[in-house]
C-alpha cells in the first residue's frame, strides 16, 4: 500500500512537472519570451524571443535557425520592444511564411556613452547560440544572422569573430571596419542600406563591402535610393531575402582566395 501510495505520488508529480514544463515551452507557430542564464556566470541572463515553425516538433526534423539583433531602441527588459520591427513582428503576424527557428535576443540598456555596438556582446552571443543549438531542433548547417542599425554592426562583427558559425549574414543599415574583410570573406553577405541614412550613413556599409571584395570576397550590396534610416521595413518584407538565406549551407561553403 505504501509502495503504491509512493509511485502514484512520484507519478503525479512528474505529472505536474510535465503540464507545467509543456505550458512553459514555446508552441509551434508561436512567438514567446525565454530567459537564457549563462553557465558561466550567476549574473549574466539574456531574454530572448522565440519563435517555432508551425510544423516543428512533428517530426525529427532540424529546422533552420535565424538569429535576429535589434536596434538599439529596443534595448531593455522589455521583449515586447523586440516585436516592433524584422522578423519577430513578421513571425507573429504571418507565422505560416518562415520556415525557420526565429531567436531574436534582448540586449541591455547601454551603461555609458560608449559605442552602441559594445551592446552586443559576442561571448554572451556565442553562449546563447550554444544553448540554442542543444535546447531546439535546429540544423546547424544553416544558421542564419542578420540585425538592424545597432543590430547590422552587431551582426558583422559576431560574424567577424565566428565566420564558421553562420551560413549566410543579412546586416541592415549596419557596418564595421576594415579588419572585417579577412575574416567575413568566405562568409556569404547581404547588405542593405538607403543613400539618404544619416544616422548611419551609408559609407559605413560600403567599408565592409569594399574590404571584403579586397579579400577575395563576393558581398551584395543593395543601396535603396532616397531611403533614409528604415531600409528595414523592404528588406524583411522582400521574401527574395529569406530565399536566398535558405540557399546557402555551411557545408556548402569553399573558402575563397585573395585575387
Amino acid at each position: 500500500m505504501m509502495h503504491t501510495r509512493l509511485t502514484t505520488g512520484l507519478l503525479t508529480m512528474l505529472l505536474i512537472n510535465g503540464l507545467l514544463f509543456a505550458a512553459d515551452a514555446p508552441a509551434p507557430g508561436k512567438q514567446v519570451g525565454v530567459t537564457f542564464q549563462s553557465p558561466t556566470d550567476a549574473n549574466q541572463k539574456t531574454n530572448y524571443l522565440v519563435f517555432l515553425p508551425s510544423e516543428y516538433g512533428k517530426t525529427d526534423q532540424k529546422w533552420p535557425l535565424l538569429i535576429f539583433l535589434h536596434g538599439a531602441g529596443e534595448c531593455g527588459d522589455n521583449l515586447d520592444l523586440v516585436k516592433i520591427h524584422g522578423p519577430p513582428k513578421l513571425a507573429e503576424q504571418r507565422p505560416a511564411d518562415f520556415p525557420f527557428i526565429i531567436v531574436s535576443p534582448q540586449a541591455e540598456k547601454p551603461k555609458d556613452d560608449g559605442p552602441f555596438v559594445e551592446n552586443w556582446e559576442t561571448r554572451k552571443l556565442s553562449q546563447l547560440l550554444d544553448h540554442l543549438q542543444t535546447t531546439y531542433a535546429v540544423d546547424t548547417d544553416r544558421v542564419y544572422l542578420t540585425g538592424l542599425s545597432m543590430g547590422g554592426f552587431g551582426t558583422l562583427r559576431w560574424a567577424a569573430h565566428e565566420p564558421k558559425r553562420f551560413a549566410a549574414i543579412v546586416p541592415v543599415c549596419g557596418g564595421g571596419w576594415h579588419y572585417y574583410g579577412k575574416h567575413l570573406k568566405d562568409v556569404p553577405t547581404w547588405m542593405f542600406h538607403g543613400d539618404q541614412d544619416t544616422a548611419v550613413p551609408l559609407a559605413f556599409s560600403q567599408v565592409v563591402a569594399d574590404a571584403i571584395r579586397k579579400e577575395g570576397g563576393d558581398p551584395k550590396l543593395t543601396i535603396y535610393e532616397g531611403v533614409g534610416h528604415d531600409s528595414w521595413t523592404a528588406t524583411y518584407n522582400n521574401p527574395e531575402v529569406y530565399k536566398w538565406l535558405l540557399s546557402h549551407k555551411l557545408s556548402d561553403r569553399k573558402p575563397v582566395e585573395k585575387k
